[in-house]
C-alpha cells in the first residue's frame, strides 16, 4: 500500500495548448469563444527547459479565462513540429470540456477560426447527462474542445 498522507491536491490551475500561432490562437479564444485576456508573457533558457523538455525553445505564452477556466496558450519557438497533429482519440490525447448554451451556434462561430466538429452533436442517452447535446471539434493545431449543451431544463435551471 502506498502512502499518500503527504499528497495534498488543492484544484486544477489551468488547462495548456501548445499552438502554431499564439495571435491565431488568441483570435480564436478572445474572439471566437469569448474568453477574457488575463496576461501575456516570454519564457526559455534553463528555466523553460527543465520545467518542459524543450531545452533551447523560447516561448510566446498567454493566459485567457473562460467560464471560470484559466487557459494557457503557448507559441513554442525552435522546436521541431510533429509530423502530424494527434487525433483527438490518440493516448496522450487531451480534451477541454465546456459546457454552452447553443451548441449549434457556437459550432459555426468556431468554424470560421479554423475548427471543425468531429461529427455530428450526439445527445447523451442515459445517465446523470442523459439529453446533453456533446461533440468534439478539433482546432487547426490539433487541439481537442469538448462542447457540451445541456438539456433545456437544466439549462433554466442554472440560470434561475
Amino acid at each position: 500500500m502506498i502512502d499518500t498522507s503527504s499528497l495534498n491536491v488543492r484544484r486544477a490551475d489551468h488547462v495548456g495548448f501548445a499552438v502554431a500561432s499564439l495571435d491565431e490562437a488568441l483570435r480564436f479564444w478572445v474572439e471566437g469563444l469569448g474568453a477574457r485576456l488575463v496576461r501575456t508573457g516570454d519564457m526559455g533558457g534553463e528555466f523553460l527547459g527543465q520545467v518542459t523538455g524543450a531545452h533551447g525553445a523560447r516561448v510566446r505564452m498567454a493566459v485567457v479565462s473562460l467560464g471560470g477556466q484559466a487557459v494557457e496558450l503557448l507559441e513554442y519557438r525552435g522546436t521541431s513540429p510533429p509530423a502530424a497533429a494527434p487525433a483527438p482519440f490518440d493516448p496522450g490525447s487531451a480534451h477541454l470540456a465546456l459546457i454552452v448554451d447553443d451548441l449549434d451556434a457556437v459550432l459555426s462561430r468556431i468554424a470560421g477560426h479554423g475548427w471543425k466538429a468531429q461529427g455530428i452533436p450526439q445527445p447523451i442517452p442515459t445517465g446523470e447527462r442523459a439529453g446533453t447535446r456533446v461533440v468534439y471539434a478539433v482546432g487547426p493545431d490539433g487541439s481537442t474542445i469538448e462542447f457540451m449543451q445541456p438539456p433545456p431544463a437544466e439549462r433554466h435551471a442554472t440560470l434561475t
